[in-house]
């Protein structure tokens, strides 16, 4: 059973930065994509950023230049680095894993971690 879980969310005045960390039960390795996404109250969940696994990444426009997502191969783990934080940021984020399989693409998700930013 892979699990993905979540930690450093918090809160945080708006300006601040928080790091989240996404843990898995296997190696990143064996997922073909990983990412960040965040539901807010009310609203659809959003892609934030995903790192693929040639290495490279996709944000969203909202938080280009902001967030920065890494990975630690020797650790399992993934992050996203989040500074100059918005009233607009405060959500739940979600960690996703994808493995692209015979039968298609199966997602899996970590239990999410709030972050808010207010003053």
């Amino acid at each position: 059973q892979v699990q993905l879980v979540e930690s450093g969310g918090g809160l945080v005045q708006p300006g601040g930065s928080l790091r989240l960390s996404c843990a898995a039960s296997e190696s990143i390795f064996r997922f073909n994509r990983m990412g960040w996404y965040r539901q807010a109250p009310g609203k659809q969940r959003e892609m934030v950023a995903r790192i693929n696994s040639d290495g490279s990444t996709n944000y969203a426009d909202s938080v280009k230049g902001r967030f920065t997502i890494s990975e630690d191969s020797a650790k399992n783990s993934m992050y996203l680095q989040m500074n100059s934080l918005k009233p607009e940021d405060t959500a739940v984020y979600f960690c996703n894993g994808r493995k692209t399989l015979v039968a298609g693409a199966y997602d899996y998700w970590g239990q999410g971690t709030q972050v808010t930013v207010s003053s």
